[in-house]
């Protein structure tokens, strides 16, 4: 069966897409890296057909659901993969956040911040989301200064269910970010 036609994003050098099952191989070697395992946690990926699944029972289904999910990044010079950038429904928050992460090689290059920018223009004006949040780890400091970037501001720390780890959040109203 087709994939309904879904939202993509753009920005100067990076064009986002819905992830989708095609990416599996993608998706496995970036939710296994050490700097996601480090900063996200682990998925329980053991294999590239056990991201398949993940990308087809979390990522399209909410995708089916709301309309919006998680987006691989392409770099429009190449066509290389090398982040994803999403806005998720995740459990124990409440409200939609925004969530990001790059293949190691290409950190450092901006790029977050760019596809950020545009994944937070789409929530408020695509998607009308009224309140977006991010969560981080105190630790991930890279990742805290993409969401000030962002203009979202630290409002408390959070756990998350199953995660004994006390994370930061952030958030950003659609109020704020209209003006």
């Amino acid at each position: 069966m087709p994939m309904k036609k879904y939202k993509t994003f753009e920005t100067e050098r990076l064009r986002m897409r819905p992830t989708t099952e095609a990416d599996a191989d993608f998706i496995f070697e970036l939710m296994t890296s050490p700097k996601w395992l480090t900063n996200i946690g682990s998925r329980g990926l053991e294999t590239p057909d056990d991201a398949a699944k993940y990308v087809r029972e979390r990522m399209l289904a909410q995708l089916e659901r709301l309309g919006f999910g998680n987006y691989t990044i392409l770099r429009k010079t190449d066509g290389v993969r090398i982040g994803v950038c999403g806005l998720h429904d995740r459990e124990g928050l409440e409200g939609v956040d925004i969530g990001y992460a790059f293949l190691e090689e290409y950190e450092g290059k901006g790029y977050a911040t760019e596809a950020a920018l545009r994944i937070k223009q789409a929530a408020f004006e695509d998607f009308l989301i009224t309140v977006l949040y991010a969560i981080t780890t105190h630790k991930n400091v890279a990742s805290q200064r993409v969401l000030e970037k962002l203009g979202m501001h630290w409002e408390k720390t959070v756990n998350m269910p199953n995660d004994p780890e006390e994370l930061r959040l952030y958030e950003l109203s659609v109020e704020e970010y209209s003006k």
